[in-house]
């Protein structure tokens, strides 16, 4: 019975996220874009300071292999890579989770990194105040309150079972709108590419 409630579970989050295009796989290097994956979302928001109304207060855990969501039962596995909840983005290490994960932004143009920085220093998970994936990703317009992601910050990544990924967070709404309002775009939904090398070779092309 348990079974068929998670499974229930997952048909309803994947039918809110897609890939936006078939990934793209060249010299074993698989290009992905990942469009409106749900980060605990709101059913309602107060009118008078955008407070969420409904949220469950849970992440979506997801595996870059094969971009999937994978269950909250497998949380405290290595199965996942990264997750997110509302603004907060976790890396599967540290005090997220037994996995090898380990992350770092870096600033500059995704197409631009195309190998693993040297000068980067990965980060682990260790408080949910002292994440590997801050705050620097986004900034918030308290007046509009509004998230818009910060231009020219690439994450680098680890993953769970270390192999190596660039990724981009390209919205925080759904259906990417392109001047966001926080009255009539819902957040908490990420759509994002990366890029990731399952050879474990630190080159993303």
């Amino acid at each position: 019975m348990k079974i068929n409630y998670y499974l229930f579970l997952l048909s309803i989050l994947f039918s809110f996220y897609s890939c936006s295009d078939d990934p793209v796989t060249i010299n074993g290097v698989r290009s992905v874009k990942i469009v409106n994956l749900p980060a605990d979302p709101a059913t309602s928001y107060d009118p008078t300071n955008g407070t969420p109304i409904g949220t469950k207060n849970l992440f979506t855990f997801f595996r870059f292999s094969d971009s999937t969501i994978v269950p909250n039962t497998d949380s405290a596995t290595a199965k996942w890579d990264i997750a997110f909840k509302a603004s907060t983005i976790l890396i599967n290490s540290g005090t997220s989770g037994p996995g090898l994960g380990a992350a770092f932004v870096e600033t500059g143009l995704f197409s631009d990194i195309k190998e693993v920085p040297v000068s980067g220093i990965f980060k682990t998970d260790s408080t949910l105040a002292n994440l590997a994936i801050g705050k620097s990703w986004y900034t918030y317009d308290a007046a509009a309150m509004v998230f818009n992601p910060t231009p020219g910050k690439i994450f680098v990544i680890k993953t769970a079972d270390n192999k190596f990924v660039k990724m981009e967070i390209l919205s925080y709404y759904k259906d990417s709108p392109i001047a966001p309002n926080s009255r009539t775009d819902a957040p908490r939904y990420y759509t994002f590419r990366y890029v990731y090398q399952p050879s474990g070779s630190t080159k993303f092309e």
